[in-house]
């Protein structure tokens, strides 16, 4: 196994991707490619960035998969803060080169306006905070069973980052509406202090509830097949 160093720097530049690339695309090029384009986009990062890294850190990219794996027995405990520091701080500075990016065309303004998730009146179509949170519930626990299936030691080799990428752009396909879809606290933290206001108060909420989610579909993964650890 490599170095933890190794590990979360794989970690760092993997969510860094995911934010450059889904967030970047949906805020630089969102007018063009539109919700659909927006979800493929999320998905490729996670598919092109599993196939360069994951064989260093296991592509988690993101809090909750970290915690889910965990939960699902695929995960050491020992690791969780310096794999979920690295995905923060990744994010964060993709957050950041979009920001620069982004303001450098006349008259961006980024606040409310910067791919951040809320639900309520934050929410891209309205939605109100409870059906929002159940969405970010089952989209997590969803993502974290198909996580778990695809890499289990039984499934076909080499193939996993195709299903854990399709599964991604789905999950963004049914849920941008709904939250702007995060499943990701990393993603999230990343935009919203950029985008200000509700989106800042509402961020406990994206960590909280993709947690909950992932943790849920790495225990429910445990019981349904393998918990050997990665």
């Amino acid at each position: 196994m490599p170095s933890i160093m190794k590990r979360i720097g794989a970690e760092f530049f993997g969510t860094f991707w995911l934010v450059l690339g889904g967030c970047g695309s949906a805020i630089l090029a969102g007018q063009w490619i539109g919700r659909a384009g927006v979800s493929l986009a999320f998905g490729l990062t996670v598919l092109t960035m599993a196939y360069a890294v994951g064989h260093i850190s296991g592509a988690h990219f993101n809090p909750a998969v970290s915690l889910g794996l965990w939960a699902g027995g695929r995960f050491s405990a020992k690791d969780l803060v310096p794999y979920i520091l690295a995905q923060v701080l990744g994010g964060l500075l993709a957050g950041g080169v979009i920001y620069l990016i982004a303001t450098g065309k006349a008259g961006y303004d980024p606040i409310g306006n910067f791919a951040a998730n809320g639900v309520g009146s934050s929410s891209p179509e309205h939605y109100r905070v409870l059906p929002g949170l159940i969405c970010e519930v089952v989209m997590t626990g969803m993502f974290l069973l198909v996580i778990m299936g695809a890499t289990d030691k039984k499934a076909p080799a080499g193939f996993a980052p195709i299903a854990i990428g399709l599964a991604l752009t789905l999950i963004h396909l049914i849920s941008i509406p709904v939250t702007n879809t995060s499943v990701n606290p990393a993603r999230s933290t990343a935009v919203a202090f950029f985008a200000g206001g509700a989106f800042i108060r509402q961020l406990w909420l994206f960590w909280v509830f993709p947690i909950i989610g992932a943790i849920g579909g790495g225990l429910i993964y445990r019981c349904l097949g393998s918990s050997d650890k990665e």
